[in-house]
């Protein structure tokens, strides 16, 4: 069986990084990804997935990644039901393995990586010299 997700999207918001009681830590956050054609009926022109990434892929994302930056994600779905106020829920969610930023930092001066243990991203081959 095969439970494999690859998805391309700019982040919804900023990443809400949270400590386990296990001390584990976890991070969540949420991806646009534009769909292949417009809505005729006007609806809204992409899917909004709710992600998550646990130890160093969540310290990445909380670090390095904030709204509006062009992310690739590497994971599986994930389905949980819980109960809340009496009413039974239930989350279809992405669990990331890699996490990569596709683009650079908005902010100038910012120094952050486009993937998890990559070299320094300020160079720029195409800068004028």
């Amino acid at each position: 069986m095969i439970n494999r997700v690859v998805l391309v999207g700019r982040m919804v918001r900023d990443p809400e990084l949270r400590t386990t009681t296990t001390g584990k830590n976890v991070v969540d956050f949420t991806l646009a990804v534009t769909k292949k054609f417009k809505p005729q009926d006007g609806g809204a022109d992409a899917d909004f997935f709710r992600c998550k990434a646990w130890g160093g892929s969540a310290d990445y994302v909380a670090n390095y990644l904030t709204k509006g930056r062009l992310v690739a994600v590497d994971g599986r779905l994930e389905q949980r039901k819980y109960e809340a106020a009496g009413q039974n829920r239930e989350v279809l969610e992405i669990v990331a393995d890699h996490v990569q930023g596709l683009d650079r930092a908005s902010v100038e001066g910012s120094q952050a990586p486009a993937s998890e243990g990559s070299p320094d991203d300020t160079f720029d081959p195409y800068a004028d010299e």
